[in-house]
């Protein structure tokens, strides 16, 4: 049996993260369960930077994006109301990409 009790993160949710996760939410993103993850954590082995804050951890989102291999983080991902160019097909989206900091 999976300790995994959500479906992994989707592309378009990873993009709306806030600034830092908890850890079930990085598990998500690996597609690992939290069990794994506090496993990975324990030996050094997490796959990207982690954050001790007090008794929980914290994941900064940057990182868990650029770990993903996402590298630009769109401004927004939904499509445009006040467009005045309407996109090609109506399930087209307009994304402006912000850089990542290093």
């Amino acid at each position: 049996m999976s300790g995994r009790s959500t479906l992994p993160l989707g592309f378009a949710e990873a993009l709306d993260l806030p600034l830092s996760v908890d850890l079930r939410t990085a598990a998500r993103a690996f597609d690992i369960c939290p069990a794994t993850a506090y496993k990975l954590i324990r030996l050094g082995a997490f796959p990207c930077p982690v954050l001790r804050v007090g008794g929980r951890y914290r994941i900064p989102t940057a990182y868990l994006l650029r770990t993903l291999g996402i590298e630009e983080r769109p401004v927004y991902a939904v499509p445009l109301e006040d467009d005045p160019a309407p996109a090609a097909r109506p399930h087209d989206v307009h994304v402006r990409a912000l850089e990542i900091p290093e």
